[in-house]
């Protein structure tokens, strides 16, 4: 391409394109990592108990890879290895598709069981 500046032809290059090494890097803090699996997990275990926390998710981001370990709390009577493999595919999924990292591990924690608000039952021991 060609333009005129005061009268003298100016030859316009294209900008040149920068080697992918060297355009720089996206770095993802791991507070970010942390969230991001804290809020998979709360989408994997749904409706909570009302004195339910929120799941909560801690990280440990190493190169192109994240462990997550998830601390949970559900509602009993369920199945506790199936809920908690629901919880540890989706937050796979979900880090991994957000984050764009690999996620070769993830730990569910189940802190507490809330039992089912079932009107009538007795609650702790009867004799």
């Amino acid at each position: 391409m060609t333009s005129v500046s005061g009268g003298a032809m100016e030859l316009r290059r294209p900008p040149a394109t920068v080697p992918a090494g060297e355009r720089g890097a996206t770095r993802i803090a791991d507070r970010v990592v942390a969230k991001v699996a804290s809020q998979a997990a709360r989408e994997a275990v749904g409706a909570l108990a009302k004195d339910a926390a929120r799941p909560s998710a801690d990280v440990v981001v190493a190169h192109e890879t994240v462990r997550v370990r998830v601390h949970v709390e559900l509602d009993y009577p369920t199945d506790i290895g199936a809920r908690c493999a629901a919880v540890r595919r989706h937050v796979a999924e979900r880090v991994g598709a957000l984050v764009g990292m690999e996620v070769p591990e993830v730990a569910v924690h189940v802190e507490r069981l809330h039992p089912a608000g079932v009107q009538g039952t007795a609650q702790g021991r009867t004799r």
